[in-house]
Parts: structure tokens; sequence; C-alpha cells
């Protein structure tokens, strides 16, 4: 799944989820929704900060989940689990200040690399190096001469939120094994996690055009998409899922242009490409071997 979606819930939650529209819009407006979200939340930068756009996003997505699904209280071999997923969950959240460094777009082509380095690990077929390497070239596109106006702390940033998603992907299904509902309550401990961190990192401003925009931030690059995820899931085969949300760095560089204004160079729009290829052909070799 993308970034910032959290990927279907085995719990009651997914009980809820739409069930009508095409399967793949469904998982295409995850993609637009992921995205244009974050670069609303980029957009939110001079007025909340890269902590009070984070903090909020968090405390309204979890509060709108919890009131959205109702799930019910964990048990107890279901703790440890979910705090593991709730902290890789936290960590996701440094595309944001990837973003505060970097085009949109660009952050999120880097922080795709997490899951994409996962497929690779996982993959068995030595056709797959093509698509490691079509992936690497990607990334000398983005970093190498003509990315070298990239700073540095953008890129670690970026990179280090890709792994948390690689490891949430990870917990997300061990977790799920469990039964319940364990990523509402692992969304719930993230915010929990991070809320105490706003007094020292600025605060959030509490002036209710902020909170509003902090709430729709919230719905639109995560309520919207987990439900659209956990919708589309349900009725396509999840390789194919991944090969649409493939999607998902091109999509954040259109947001990053339309919200924002950030113009890419042809050499990164090119890199951004070879990223979403990769991940597209790891997706559809691991459907065609299985």
């Amino acid at each position: 799944m993308s970034a910032e979606t959290d990927p279907p819930d085995s719990g009651a939650g997914a009980r809820d989820a739409p069930r009508r529209g095409p399967a793949p819009l469904l998982v295409l407006g995850s993609v637009v929704s992921i995205q244009a979200g974050q670069a609303c939340g980029k957009a939110m930068f001079p007025a909340a900060g890269v902590a009070g756009v984070v903090t909020l996003r968090l405390a309204f997505a979890a509060l709108v989940i919890l009131l959205l699904h109702r799930p019910r209280l964990p048990g107890r071999d279901s703790l440890a689990p979910i705090a593991a997923l709730g902290a890789a969950i936290a960590g996701m959240q440094l595309i944001y200040p990837a973003m505060e460094r970097l085009p949109v777009g660009v952050a999120s082509t880097l922080q795709f690399l997490g899951p994409l380095t996962l497929a690779l690990v996982q993959a068995r077929r030595p056709a797959d190096l093509l698509w490691a390497a079509l992936a690497g070239t990607g990334v000398l596109m983005l970093t190498g001469p003509s990315g070298s106006s990239l700073p540095a702390a953008g890129i670690v940033l970026a990179l280090a939120s890709g792994a948390c998603m690689a490891a949430y992907l990870v917990l997300n299904k061990r977790a799920g094994a469990l039964g319940g509902s364990p990523l509402t309550w692992a969304v719930v401990v993230a915010a929990l996690l991070i809320v105490p961190l706003a007094p020292v990192t600025g605060g959030v401003p509490t002036r209710p055009d902020v909170l509003l925009a902090g709430l729709g931030v919230a719905v639109l690059s995560a309520v919207v998409p987990w439900s659209l995820d956990m919708a589309a899931l349900r009725r396509l085969p999840e390789r194919v899922v991944a090969v649409m949300v493939s999607l998902e760095p091109a999509a954040g560089a259109v947001a990053g242009l339309v919200v924002l204004d950030e113009h890419l160079t042809l050499s990164r729009w090119a890199a951004i490409g070879c990223v979403s290829a990769a991940s597209a052909g790891v997706a559809l070799a691991r459907r065609n071997h299985v």
C-alpha cells in the first residue's frame, strides 16, 4: 500500500468499507487521495508547522477511525504486535519533514523504495534483478548529478520513512493474523506516540481554520484511502492492487504540481517513472509466478 495509506485491517472495520464502484477505480481513488492529502498537508506547513500537521493528521485520523468502526478492545496477545505496528506508523510520518525539504513527488518516490526493496528481497526470480536495476537507475537519476541539489537530510528522512513503511507492511500482516482490529488500534498507538512530542516541537495551532484543515488532511490522506483499499482488496487480488499502487510516486508528483506548483525536471519525472515501473514489474512478476 501507500506511504500513508493504512492497508486493510482484518477487524470489524473492514465490513464497513465502501462496496460499490469498479474496483480499479477504488484503488485509483485511494492513490489520488493519499497523495493529494500529503500535498495539502505540506501546504499547511506555514500555518501549523511540520510537527503540527503530523500531530493533527494522526490525532484526527485515530479519532475518526475509532468513531467509524468502534473496534473491540485488543487482547493481551495483541498488545505487543499492535505497539510495534503503531511505532512503524509513527515512523512513516517522517515523510512530512522530508517533504519540507523535497518536492512531494521526489519524497514519495524515495519513500516508495522501502516497500519496493522489501518486494525485491522476497523475490526468487532472476528476472527480478532487472526491476532492481531499473529502480536503481531511478534512484541515481534522482540523487545523482542531475539531482545534486536535493538536500541530504530530505533524502535520509524519506528513505527512513520508506524503511518504516516496509516494516509496517510486514507487521500489519502478522498482526492481522491475530484477528480483531489491530490496525485501528495501531493508528491510535501512533497518535499517542506523536501527540506528546508536539509541545516540544512548536506545539499545535488551535485556530478553528487550522484544526478544520487538519481534519481534512486526516480524512483525505488516511481515512478515505484506508476505506477504499479495504473495499478494493475484497474484489481484486492483492498483487493487482499492488500494481496500481505503483502509480503513487507519479501521483505524488502530479499532486505537488497541482496543489503546490512544484515543477520537476524531466530527469526527475523519468526517475519517478523508473521506480513506478519497477514496482509494477515486481508485482506483475510475482502474480504470474504464483
